[in-house]
């Protein structure tokens, strides 16, 4: 009758545990060393604190010098968009998402540093929204006719989409259609019943290719939230009178502030 192989198990066992021991003792004494590394580390810097200090010294010039360059690209940005100029030709050869960042950098170019395109689906009519120094709201829509004048017309269903959100939905004061192409008749009549602010071909290429900002060449736009004559009247609301259109020849919503 054999031996049960106990003994030799156990000697597996035994060996298996020795291999294991030399490698578990490495970790250990690596762990060691590189705790006493660290705390001699601590120590040096102790006795040698002037390079903590050097080491802090450069590091905030580094950053003073990221924030410099930092701002000076925004400056040179603000320069450049201010210098912005677009030709009736350039605005025609662009794609309509192109067009709507085009209306939305001239928007900055005026002064709306929160102009932002978000046309797309499920804009809900506003392809650019933006507010302006005097705190008035801009909702635009952008129909962009590859075409030009030739393209074809915008309408009235374009405007009562735009009119039927700019205000209820986004809280806009002011609300402009923006086209390079032409805007019908009937389109003309409804916008000044409902008070938008029409810009087709014509407007656009003088808005486009000038430098005065667009609430300059728009007739009767409502009155500033707030102004900005003096530092002191910054922030302050200013009454928004009730304002008074009336036709006009080239179809645009004008009028003067009714005071009472």
């Amino acid at each position: 009758m054999s031996r049960r192989p106990t003994r030799r198990r156990s000697g597996r066992r035994r060996t298996r545990k020795s291999q294991g021991g030399p490698g578990a003792a490495a970790v250990v004494l690596a762990g060691a060393a590189g705790v006493s590394l660290f705390v001699s580390l601590v120590n040096w810097l102790v006795q040698h604190w002037w390079v903590l200090f050097l080491l802090a010294v450069v590091a905030a010039a580094a950053a003073g010098g990221w924030l410099y360059q930092r701002a000076q690209r925004a400056k040179w940005e603000q320069v450049r968009a201010q210098g912005l100029r677009y030709a009736l030709g350039q605005l025609d050869a662009l794609h309509h998402q192109q067009f709507e960042q085009a209306v939305r950098d001239l928007m900055h170019r005026d002064g709306c540093t929160d102009a932002v395109r978000v046309g797309g689906r499920g804009d809900l009519g506003a392809d650019v929204k933006a507010t302006d120094p005097f705190g008035r709201r801009w909702v635009i829509q952008c129909k962009h006719r590859r075409a030009g004048l030739a393209g074809s017309v915008v309408g009235t269903p374009d405007l009562q989409v735009l009119n039927g959100t700019a205000r209820p939905v986004h809280r806009a004061d002011v609300v402009v259609m923006v086209t390079n192409g032409r805007i019908s008749h009937p389109g003309r009549d409804f916008a000044k019943q409902q008070r938008l602010y029409l810009v087709d071909r014509q407007m656009l290429g003088v808005w486009a290719s000038g430098s005065r900002p667009l609430w300059e060449l728009l007739r009767a736009v409502p009155p500033p939230r707030r102004s900005t004559h003096s530092p002191g009247d910054r922030g302050r609301a200013v009454r928004r009178w009730p304002v008074r259109f009336r036709a006009s020849s080239d179809g645009c919503a004008v009028g003067r502030n009714v005071h009472r």
